[in-house]
């Protein structure tokens, strides 16, 4: 498995990572049984994964509470992120809401420190991002947090952190058919944060799993978009680059999900990609994507499908 330095500060990543949004099960459906979850994580450190990323949200803390489970007696070589999120869906951000958020997330991950903890969305309710980047930078000073990010945020509040303490890492979403911020990743490489990038595989539609059919009558949160990769119009685009990829995955003898993500990684600013699944074969699928360099040519030949 390849691994890159998380920015200019941080420490080594795998170049996929564990992401454990559907452990928690509530926004994808019926969950596969606990067992089975951490069964999919431990697969994934087997497999080379070095980190997991979770939040207070996912499923209401039954995620973070999962990864605790499928780190225990490996603690030492796994690097755990999560996030805390602002009222009402999370704890809030106010100085004291991150701090009994930590406290909170430490408890459910039976861990004594968080290795990169995150601001899942920026907040709406009128708290000033000082003052919660404060109480993250305070976080870090009592040794229960080493490095600390921003999910979501745009180059503007990214900035406003930045003036108070080092951004390590941005977390937004990024693939091939969802390209919006891609200007703001090569940024962030270039001023040493750290990118890892969610729903690389948009969010399945880049698996090859799914019809066109199947991908528009989805019942989970992707169903019903005006605008975006779930919309009529995205995925019109989507499966045009998806078909796009079969002929050039199957030459290097790799899924198309592999194929996607190791573009993903092998992009400007990003540092590394988050792969989630429940099913550990699926799991051991997306890690390989890991070890799949990709030349000049292959990636201008992909470039070329981006339209």
């Amino acid at each position: 498995m390849e691994t890159k330095r998380l920015g200019s500060a941080g420490p080594e990543l795998s170049v996929i990572g564990y992401g454990a949004w559907e452990a928690g099960g509530a926004d994808w459906g019926p969950n596969e049984s606990e067992a089975s979850v951490v069964a999919a994580m431990r697969a994934a450190l087997d497999e080379g994964i070095t980190w997991i990323d979770t939040a207070e949200v996912y499923g209401d803390g039954v995620s973070e509470s999962l990864v605790g489970r499928a780190v225990e007696g490996r603690r030492d070589d796994v690097l755990i992120a999560s996030k805390v999120a602002p009222i009402d869906e999370g704890s809030g951000f106010l100085p004291e809401q991150v701090a009994a958020a930590c406290d909170a997330s430490l408890a459910r991950l039976t861990t004594d420190r968080i290795d990169l903890y995150q601001l899942h969305w920026p907040d709406e309710t009128g708290v000033p991002v000082e003052d919660t980047w404060g109480a993250m930078v305070r976080l870090v000073e009592a040794g229960k947090v080493r490095w600390v990010g921003v999910s979501n945020f745009d180059r503007a509040l990214i900035e406003r952190c930045e003036a108070i303490r080092h951004v390590d890492s941005l977390q937004q979403e990024f693939s091939m058919v969802v390209l919006d911020d891609r200007e703001l990743l090569r940024w962030c490489g270039e001023v040493g944060t750290g990118v890892v990038a969610y729903s690389p595989l948009g969010a399945g539609l880049l698996t090859g799993a799914l019809t066109r059919e199947q991908a528009g009558s989805l019942q989970d949160w992707r169903g019903g978009w005006d605008k975006g990769p779930f919309s009529p119009a995205g995925l019109d685009r989507a499966f045009v680059v998806l078909e796009g990829l079969r002929p050039i995955a199957e030459r290097l003898d790799v899924t198309v999900a592999q194929l996607a993500l190791a573009w993903n990684w092998h992009q400007p600013g990003v540092t590394a990609a988050i792969a989630g699944s429940r099913n550990p074969d699926h799991v051991r699928a997306n890690a390989a994507a890991g070890d799949l360099r990709l030349d000049a040519g292959t990636l201008a030949e992909l470039e070329a499908l981006l339209g």
